[in-house]
């Protein structure tokens, strides 16, 4: 494999992430990402909260689980070896109401199951110890859960991928996959690229981008809007890193938190909104294309039809700033809707399969010299450089 072509779809954290295992592990390959963007890090990895997970939430043995484990350990010594910041400001998963208590309790049974270090639970003094402000009966801390800034890791990688001789060819949108006796083409309207074995991470598109390379229809991507709040700086220090409440177990979102950025800022956010674009950034957008894709999805209105309550709740909460924050406010009290104001949203990439379900782990499917990462949610970011790792383990066996 060390003199073959490789082609990467996707300079997301993930694909880059890969494409620079690949020139560490095979020096000779010739390794090329390409992108519809005009730069790298445009989409999920450029909008999320900076938050490097800790494994807490994780089903034990799954492959997010692992490879957050691991992929935690991997960034945290990139980012000193390329000054990136890395500052572990510590979690607490705060529980408000007695059933939050069982809950957390599971969670941390979990949590040590994952071998998540230093994790303690806290009583309410316990939480006013580390967050003066915060308010709750009990919660889990982990002081190892840090911050950093993923879009400069991203571009980090990519400085790391063009050193070693890899390229990236960023305004190539994606419009074919064929197999030919050359190679694999990639085309796009301008160009076409040709390579031995393919490797597709296009997030927000990885159903569609996938199809193009003869994969099966699902899981289906269904975009879902994450809307933050920025904390005015004169109350900013009332939060000294992330406070989260303890998770609905029946959704993979985390639900509304505050969360410290590595610039100082502190955002609340974010919620989760079914957006009608896959780039949905704003509650306007709206893309007929997109819209025709998730309504021929069966799972869509199996997820509808499970899900319709919380949906309401969460536009409720897009709508008025002062229903978003009534639940925010909860856990710490002293900030309210007159401390904030709107920032920018991020689209999260929530894969559907056909039965309506939510897919909560990673997953990643093989279609012989072609790889298709299907779903990488959260906490992908963090294990980003794990699952790199990963998927060129399972290309070797292959």
């Amino acid at each position: 494999m060390a003199e073959q072509r490789v082609g990467i779809i996707g300079a997301g954290i993930v694909g880059l992430a890969i494409a620079r295992e690949l020139t560490r592990r095979r020096p000779g390959a010739r390794v090329i990402v390409v992108d519809k963007e005009d730069r790298v890090a445009a989409h999920q990895t450029g909008h999320n909260s900076g938050v490097v997970h800790a494994g807490i939430y994780y089903a034990p043995g799954s492959s997010k689980a692992i490879l957050c484990a691991r992929g935690r350990m991997l960034l945290r010594d990139y980012c000193a070896e390329k000054q990136v910041p890395y500052d572990e400001v510590g979690k607490l998963v705060v529980a408000i109401t007695p059933d939050d208590v069982v809950r957390m309790d599971a969670l941390a049974e979990r949590a040590e199951a994952n071998g998540v270090p230093g994790l303690r639970r806290v009583d309410a003094a316990g939480i006013r110890e580390i967050e003066p402000h915060a308010a709750g009966l009990a919660a889990l801390y982990s002081p190892h859960t840090a911050i950093t800034d993923f879009e400069r890791v991203a571009r980090a990688f990519a400085d790391d991928v063009t050193a070693a001789g890899g390229a990236i060819r960023l305004s190539f949108p994606v419009t074919a996959i064929r197999r030919t006796t050359a190679g694999i083409e990639i085309g796009s309207p301008d160009d076409t690229v040709v390579v031995d074995r393919l490797i597709v991470c296009a997030g927000l598109h990885s159903d569609a981008v996938s199809g193009l390379a003869g994969d099966r229809p699902g899981p289906r991507i269904v975009p879902f809007r994450g809307e933050y709040m920025l904390i005015k700086p004169e109350k900013k220090d009332m939060v000294r890193g992330l406070i989260y409440p303890v998770p609905d177990p029946r959704y993979p979102f985390l639900g509304v938190h505050f969360t410290r950025r590595v610039n100082g800022e502190v955002e609340v956010g974010p919620n989760a909104v079914l957006a009608l674009a896959r780039e949905g950034y704003r509650r306007s957008a709206v893309s007929g294309s997109d819209l025709r894709m998730l309504a021929g999805w069966p799972g869509t209105w199996r997820m509808a039809r499970r899900h319709w309550r919380t949906g309401v709740r969460e536009m409720v909460g897009s709508l008025s700033a002062r229903a978003y924050m009534a639940t925010a406010q909860r856990y710490v009290p002293d900030i309210g809707v007159a401390d904030v104001f709107r920032a920018a949203a991020g689209v999260r990439a929530q894969a559907v399969d056909a039965d309506g379900s939510l897919v909560d782990d990673f997953r990643i499917h093989r279609l012989g010299p072609i790889t298709a990462v299907r779903n990488a949610p959260s906490p992908a970011a963090t294990s980003s450089m794990a699952i790199a790792e990963y998927v060129l383990d399972t290309i070797d066996d292959q």
